[in-house]
């Protein structure tokens, strides 16, 4: 008889080998291995063991501190970008009187002491394509009393001055680039300031996932996040003043401006009470991001205007943790 007295062979009813656990050692590196795909695939094999290692510690801290009950050292705050920012002496304190004269006095003052009721008039770039008109229309149901134009070749020195004589309060002009809106101009009417964005990651309703119902004529909620410094405050205040003063809280609809970094991220979203405790949100949409490229004194003018702040690049961005709103 063959065989007698050596091993099973690879098809003795053993069946297939357990997989071995990928032990990496300290010093290995990725990009030694000359193989591309190869290569990646220790790459993936590496970072799912990192997430491996990275929840049983998780879990492990969890269970020592549910051990220890009252007794247990209170949560390190990782260190992020954020938190780690570099101190702006123009960050605004509610309290501050000089602050509050400046609100007192400034282009929005109407707006806020109700003297005006925001009215928007939203055009685009001549000859604008279709994502960028639907977009316009998007954005015409999330901010109530707006009307959209379309330019037709009308300069925009000429289209303000007809703004103000029918009683509009803001122009906001949506430019695109290769058929895709790259940037918001939003211009506080009839004095000014004047805001140039570079606009970003646009979502249409149609492109977001799970998005809840078209939206109602109700007058939604607006919150402003981590607006801080004057330049920040300003920003603020002019997206304040396209909103109208009191909310429809039964429409349940909250449009949202969040600066992260100095970036704007805007979403619109309804909420609905589950229970007394918990609250689903739904994102209505559209979506899209903002980045403040200068803020202009008065009106529109692209020759003659005179600057509060210009973002300069190569100035400005010398620090990963210096933010200007």
């Amino acid at each position: 008889m063959a065989g007698e007295g050596s091993g099973p062979g690879p098809r003795d009813g053993a069946g297939p080998p357990a997989p071995e656990r990928v032990l990496f050692p300290p010093t290995f590196s990725v990009s030694e291995i000359k193989n591309k795909q190869r290569r990646h695939f220790m790459f993936l094999r590496w970072k799912q063991q990192q997430r491996k290692e990275k929840l049983a510690l998780k879990k492990k801290r969890r269970k020592e501190r549910e051990a220890l009950g009252d007794k247990a050292p209170p949560k390190a705050v990782p260190k992020t970008i954020e938190n780690q920012r570099v101190y702006d002496e123009t960050t605004v304190d509610p309290n501050d009187e000089e602050v509050a004269f400046d609100e007192a006095t400034d282009e929005f003052a109407p707006y806020f002491n109700r003297q005006t009721v925001p009215k928007i008039l939203i055009t685009t770039s001549d000859r604008p394509r279709g994502r960028t008109v639907r977009f316009c229309e998007q954005l015409a149901t999330v901010i109530p009393n707006s009307h959209v134009f379309y330019r037709r070749g009308l300069a925009l020195k000429r289209i303000i001055p007809q703004c103000i004589a029918r009683d509009f309060t803001d122009l906001i002009v949506i430019n695109e680039d290769r058929k895709i809106p790259n940037g918001l101009v939003l211009s506080h009417l009839p004095d000014g300031p004047t805001a140039h964005f570079r606009m970003s990651s646009v979502r249409l309703r149609k492109e977001i996932k799970r998005k809840g119902k078209e939206p109602t004529e109700h007058v939604p909620e607006v919150i402003l996040n981590n607006f801080t410094t004057r330049l920040g405050h300003s920003i603020g205040r002019m997206f304040a003043a396209l909103f109208p003063h009191d909310p429809q809280f039964i429409g349940r609809q909250v449009a949202t401006f969040h600066n992260q970094r100095d970036y704007i991220f805007f979403r619109f979203h309804r909420y609905i009470f589950k229970s007394e405790k918990k609250v689903g949100i739904q994102e209505l949409g559209p979506r899209f991001t903002l980045k403040l490229r200068s803020l202009q004194k008065g009106t529109f003018d692209s020759k003659f205007g005179e600057y509060e702040w210009i973002h300069k690049r190569r100035e400005m961005d010398t620090s990963r943790r210096k933010f200007h709103l």
